[in-house]
């Protein structure tokens, strides 16, 4: 049975007449097309809404070939997207500029080897017209996947695998941020300081470590000094508890996201240590839960919601641009590292 809403729901014809255009003007208008004069795309615009007229996206389709959707995948499984904020608030970034757009996100996790497969499957298979991809590592097949795919991809952070030179991208000054977080450190006096890395696959993590390395005295340098965290939680516990273990004479930390500061954070109150006095603790990203810990953190902060809708506004401009139009490539964005100096260090 067909609700009788249904039967009322205008048409390309309604609208058209109600321009006084052909049909073919309005579905130019419509689907985007050129060669319509400004007033008379206007005309089309005001006829489209006092009708309450919504295009058919099926049909819509099959004109301009495109699906209206963006595939966002994340290198990561579910456990790790839903336990980090920092990817629900690049999520929310990527969002709001999709639907500012008219253009549906469809997120994709990669769980195993064979989600890398389905991913690839789903790319190649013309279900987007897009693709977002971030928290890669370094071995990960899916870049190769998206080339495969001939879909236009924005990546999230710097790509770190061979060939990845022309490759779009948007990412933050994590050496610079790291320089600045074990600066502050030393000129809080402190002169054991020790790291928490993320996994070093990641060029985050990479540059995280690398600018570490710069602001350090190199007479201090000391490879006990360093832990990988896993850029979670529970990493961050027990790679504190390592460099406890192997210096317990260090009296600051620099802890290259704030989901590992907290984890940093308990084993240093289970281990008597007190934060700032006996520990300075630096974290990186100023996610909202940084301004909660006990003491509130010092961290750095990227704007990480900003990031996600850039990688979203680089990938509809190139969309827009269509094939062929090399000359307008829009370049990658690198946005800078800020120190948010508060308790903890």
């Amino acid at each position: 049975m067909v609700h009788a809403s249904n039967e009322r729901r205008p048409t390309l014809e309604a609208v058209a007449a109600r321009a006084g255009v052909s049909r073919a003007t309005v579905s130019r208008v419509v689907n985007g097309g050129a060669g319509v004069r400004g007033e008379v795309r206007e005309r089309v615009r005001r006829a489209v809404t006092d009708l309450g007229y919504v295009p058919n996206s099926a049909a819509r389709s099959l004109v301009t070939r495109r699906t209206g959707a963006v595939a966002v995948v994340i290198a990561e499984p579910e456990t790790r997207v839903f336990a980090d904020p920092f990817f629900g608030r690049q999520l929310r970034g990527i969002s709001r500029e999709l639907s500012a757009a008219d253009t549906q996100l469809l997120l994709l996790l990669q769980e195993t080897r064979a989600g890398h497969e389905r991913i690839g499957r789903y790319l190649s298979a013309g279900h987007a017209d897009g693709v977002l991809m971030f928290s890669l590592h370094r071995d990960d097949p899916l870049p190769a996947m998206a080339e495969a795919s001939g879909l236009p991809t924005v990546y999230g952070g710097r790509p770190g695998w061979a060939g990845a030179e022309r490759a779009l991208y948007v990412d933050t000054d994590n050496r610079d941020g790291a320089r600045q977080a074990v600066r502050h450190l030393r000129a809080r006096g402190r002169r054991r300081i020790a790291v928490i890395t993320g996994p070093l696959d990641q060029t985050s993590a990479q540059d995280r470590l690398d600018g570490y390395r710069d602001a350090l005295d190199p007479a201090t340098a000391d490879p006990r000094l360093i832990a990988d965290g896993g850029f979670t939680a529970q990493g961050g516990e027990r790679a504190m508890a390592e460099l406890l273990a192997a210096a317990p004479d260090l009296d600051g930390v620099f802890v290259c996201s704030d989901l590992m500061a907290s984890g940093a954070l308990r084993t240093l109150r289970a281990h008597g240590r007190r934060v700032p006095e006996d520990v300075g603790v630096v974290g990186y990203d100023d996610l909202d839960p940084a301004a909660w810990t006990d003491p509130p953190l010092t961290t750095v902060r990227q704007d990480v919601e900003e990031m996600g809708r850039l990688m979203a506004r680089l990938l509809l401009r190139r969309l827009a641009a269509g094939p062929g139009a090399a000359r307008d490539e829009p370049a990658p964005v690198v946005t800078p590292a800020t120190l948010v100096v508060r308790e903890s260090g």
